[in-house]
């Protein structure tokens, strides 16, 4: 691991208090390098709370902390209009009658030292009724948008004034690509979400159970389909900081039921070899293999995998690459990565009436109205 990666995981375990502060003097260059990294890793705002307590002459061009301050001043405005929206979706949903829970994003950022500098994206709610009921609830209501397709588990908002973008989900979790493990996840997680209680900042949020679940399959599914960053492991480490002794006791027993067990192999050595996390906190054994995969992806790819120098390549090179990744990481779990592209043929038979219609091999801008 090259002098800029460890720059970064020390900054990120003195943002996360798993580390003494401690300032760090580096060359331009390598602050340019390591500001860089952390913006691939939407970690801007998090590690910005370390960097900011730095005092003296630490190597940190003028410019570049001029650019880090502006861009950590407005992740923390967005939190607070995203913590805003997040409580006004749930009147608006409990005045017509339906519980609600908001998934990962805010949830999430509760948790932090700083919760209002973790870097958002958008907004997701899982909302009671099932999907015909909440797909017709929101079209009925005219905030549905109307151009994007219903998919497995959730459906957009129109985007409002303040253009925050909203997924409504009508199953708590995409889930798993294996259909008999995603059964049983499915299963789990609509009876556990409705036990979510409600929090300070005016919405309600799921059990610490739930979320181990749902975000190791969240963490499972994209990172053999596309990629994860590091906020994804950092959200991990906090939710199993204020897990209890039973809620890790449980999760460990479900593990491999839900088809979870290797991929929470990988992110157990994240949490040892990043957070330095003791043995008796984690839900199963660590696995060396699969997490130093895991994280070299994470590495060369940032958040959601959009950094990966194929993602800079036209679309079809794109597409080629993203049946290439699960071919690639069949090691990691033969099962998932076998019925991703399983699905991915099916999805392109049942497509070829639209391809046909629209005279396009590319379905990507095209939506029906």
């Amino acid at each position: 691991m090259n002098d800029t990666k460890w720059t970064l995981i020390r900054l990120m375990r003195m943002a996360v208090g798993c580390e003494p502060y401690e300032p760090m003097t580096l060359p331009e260059r390598e602050w340019k390098e390591v500001y860089i990294q952390i913006c691939q890793q939407t970690l801007t705002g998090v590690i910005y709370c370390v960097v900011n307590r730095m005092s003296g002459d630490v190597g940190i061009p003028k410019p570049l902390l001029m650019e880090w301050t502006l861009k950590a001043e407005a992740i923390r405005r967005f939190n607070a209009k995203m913590n805003a929206e997040a409580a006004r979706l749930t009147r608006w949903f409990g005045e017509r009658g339906r519980k609600t829970a908001i998934l990962k994003g805010q949830a999430n950022a509760r948790l932090y030292p700083h919760p209002d500098e973790r870097q958002p994206g958008d907004i997701d709610i899982w909302v009671e009724g099932g999907r015909d009921s909440v797909v017709k609830l929101l079209g009925d209501e005219g905030v549905l948008d109307t151009k994007d397709t219903v998919s497995y588990h959730h459906v957009h908002l129109n985007k409002n004034a303040s253009g925050i973008a909203v997924e409504v989900h009508f199953r708590p979790s995409s889930g798993n690509y294996n259909p008999i493990t995603n059964r049983r996840l499915q299963r789990f997680l609509e009876k556990e979400i409705l036990l979510s209680e409600s929090c300070p900042e005016g919405f309600d949020v799921p059990t610490c159970r739930f979320a181990l679940i749902m975000q190791m399959a969240h963490i499972q599914r994209h990172f053999l389909s596309g990629g994860i960053g590091l906020r994804h492991i950092v959200d991990y480490y906090m939710l199993m900081k204020i897990s209890s002794e039973e809620d890790r006791r449980f999760v460990a027993s479900q593990l491999s039921r839900f088809g979870l067990r290797k991929t929470a192999g990988a992110v157990m050595w994240m949490m040892s070899e990043l957070f330095s996390m003791e043995s008796d906190r984690m839900i199963c054994p660590k696995d060396e293999r699969r997490g130093r995969c895991m994280l070299d992806e994470a590495f060369k790819s940032g958040n959601f995998g959009w950094y990966h120098e194929n993602r800079r390549k036209g679309y079809w090179q794109t597409v080629i690459s993203g049946i290439l990744i699960p071919i690639r990481l069949m090691g990691f779990s033969f099962q998932e990565c076998l019925w991703i592209n399983v699905k991915f043929v099916i999805y392109i038979i049942r497509t070829i009436p639209k391809r046909i219609k629209y005279r396009s091999l590319s379905l990507r801008y095209v939506h029906e109205e």
